[in-house]
């Protein structure tokens, strides 16, 4: 989905929509190989800046939307108030409980405002570890993501472009998050998904170190280097689906309020509320 392109309303943010069938089985041989090298980092955005100041151009595009998808209230702008750097080395996503005048005498209908920004264009890694150290919001009907989408997504359009979201949490339960594989017969409610809990605490408590590590052959999930969840593309085959991860894709930060994954907020929901980034890095596999 962009805020830009209208191709993107075709992909379901964090993959909710529904689909036919039912998840295909995990199959055997869901065990993360050991890898015959080093990750080494080949991009690393610090977000560095004056406070109030945009993130990087030549990295970033900031998307607008007033019409986002799974029914959310938010308003997507390219606001310093929504989408910002803070002067400490961080981006920062803010949603707002306003509606947003979007032209001169017009007010959206959204009862929210807030940011979500992609590397499309830019960074579009294939294959690889990219993490990021995010401080996320709680509160019902907050919905924060970072995730990724295959960059051939206008032509092949979504499922069958791939999208795998490394983390999305559900304000209402800030202590968990989920990571998860939508593709070809196994997307939206189907998809391939798992949850990590914190042992105690929630994720609004402090950061926390979000990481997907993919090659050609399988991808897994970590949080603070903990594995939670791997599939590889000789189960998902086993299991009669089709491994459609195997491209570029590119790297999507939003903070969503309201819709399909935790309902709306309540009146216990605090505004403003804001996802911390302190970086987001690319590293790729270098052989022993």
């Amino acid at each position: 989905m962009t805020r830009v392109a209208p191709v993107f309303a075709l992909a379901v943010l964090s993959g909710l929509a529904m689909s036919c069938g039912q998840v295909p089985p995990d199959g055997t041989g869901n065990d993360w190989p050991a890898l015959n090298g080093t990750w080494t980092e080949v991009f690393k955005e610090d977000f560095n800046g004056p406070a109030s100041s945009a993130p990087s151009g030549a990295t970033w595009n900031v998307n607008v939307n007033g019409r986002p998808d799974n029914q959310e209230k938010e308003y997507y702008t390219d606001r310093p108030t929504n989408v910002s750097l803070d002067g400490n080395g961080n981006l920062v996503i803010t949603a707002q409980s306003e509606h947003y005048a979007y032209a001169a005498g017009v007010t959206s209908g959204q009862p929210y405002t807030s940011g979500r920004l992609d590397t499309r264009g830019h960074q579009q890694p294939q294959y690889g570890r990219i993490e990021a150290r995010i401080k996320l919001p709680s509160g019902k009907g907050l919905w924060p993501a970072f995730w990724m989408l295959g960059q051939n997504i206008d032509t092949v359009h979504w499922p069958n472009c791939g999208e795998i979201d490394i983390l999305e949490m559900a304000g209402s339960t800030p202590n968990t998050i989920s990571g998860s594989a939508h593709g070809p017969g196994y997307s939206g409610n189907n998809a391939f998904t798992k949850k990590f809990t914190l042992g105690s605490g929630n994720f609004s408590d402090d950061y926390h170190v979000f990481a997907f590590e993919w090659t050609a052959d399988a991808m897994r999930w970590l949080v603070d280097e903990q594995e939670f969840h791997v599939r590889t593309k000789a189960a998902v085959e086993a299991g009669g689906a089709t491994w459609v991860f195997n491209q570029p894709m590119f790297i999507i930060l939003n903070l969503a309020v309201g819709g399909f994954f935790d309902g709306d907020p309540d009146a216990n929901t605090k505004f403003p509320a804001q996802m911390l980034v302190d970086y987001v890095k690319i590293s790729t596999l270098t052989p022993n």
